[in-house]
């Protein structure tokens, strides 16, 4: 694989993908985590056994692994990275399967059958870690599939991991949808009209009472409405929408934590910290500090 500077000083991954491949795949055996983080074109399907400890970055979620992990990465702008962390593993073996974003929207596969996969596709733009009972119910496939001769069969195998992955209703998105700059929006056009004031108002102070206004609805009646239809409490909703505009600046600028943290909407910087140590695992000058050592300029 070759690389080459992104405008944001990101690792921009080419990889050896090629107009007639159906898809790439690397199996491989390595004993520590080096390459940089970086984003692709390609769509990547990155499976890792025996690396616990390992810690896993995609957008801004940030995640200790353990002995094993199946992501499904599908944004060309979505950065990330497995970083070595506290594996001390001699035995990692790390399998990736890329393909072109465009592969099931093209004749064939642009049919019925396929709605599942890509709907799977497109709640990966922002990442999607799988649980072990997925890994479980393709392990066996995707142990196999590099040392498949037939390329057909290689085909048929990769489509029905896909289509199995596709139908695990436990699967979860890494990153917010404010980081990895995706408009994420709800079937409910009620909840839509909400989403998108958040989105334009999450520095200033955002009251349920206005919101639930907006839609002509109760307080409470709203607040029920908006977790049935997007599974977040509406708090933990504008949480998360403000934590990942927060992540954003601390990676692509040099304003303080504190600054960052009144712009983002939060009123009090003790607070801010505390619950950005709880969402990420770290805290905001840590999850600076491991995009700047893990970035490499060129």
């Amino acid at each position: 694989m070759s690389i080459s500077q992104s405008k944001n000083k990101v690792i921009r991954e080419v990889t050896p993908l090629s107009d007639r491949d159906f898809f790439y795949i690397a199996d491989r055996s390595k004993s520590e985590f080096t390459y940089p983080i970086h984003s692709h074109q390609e769509v990547e399907l990155n499976f890792t056994e025996h690396a616990a400890g390992v810690r896993r970055i995609v957008g801004d979620s940030v995640e200790i692994m353990g002995d094993y992990d199946l992501v499904l990465i599908a944004s060309k702008n979505l950065e990330h990275v497995w970083e070595q962390h506290e594996c001390r593993s001699e035995r990692v073996r790390e399998i990736t399967i890329q393909f072109s974003e465009d592969l099931f929207n093209k004749n064939f596969t642009n049919k019925g059958q396929f709605d599942s996969i890509r709907e799977m596709i497109s709640k990966a733009q922002r990442g999607l870690s799988f649980p072990m009972s997925a890994i479980l119910k393709v392990y066996s496939r995707l142990d196999n599939l590099s040392a498949e001769k037939d390329g057909f069969k290689a085909i048929l195998t990769f489509m029905s991991i896909l289509h199995d992955l596709s139908e695990c209703e436990d699967a979860k998105v890494l990153s917010s949808s404010s980081f990895a700059k995706i408009e994420t929006y709800s079937d409910s056009k009620r909840v839509q009209k909400v989403q998108s004031y958040i989105n334009e108002n999450y520095k200033s102070d955002i009251r349920l009472p206005v919101l639930a206004q907006m839609v002509d609805m109760s307080p409470v009646a709203f607040s029920r409405f908006f977790k049935l239809k997007t599974g977040k409490s509406l708090s933990d909703y504008i949480i998360d929408i403000r934590l990942g505009y927060a992540s954003s600046l601390l990676v692509d600028s040099s304003n303080s934590i504190a600054d960052i943290c009144y712009d983002c909407g939060f009123n009090n910087l003790s607070n801010f910290n505390r619950i950005f140590k709880k969402k990420k695992n770290c805290s905001p000058k840590e999850f600076r500090e491991n995009f700047r050592r893990n970035k490499k300029i060129i």
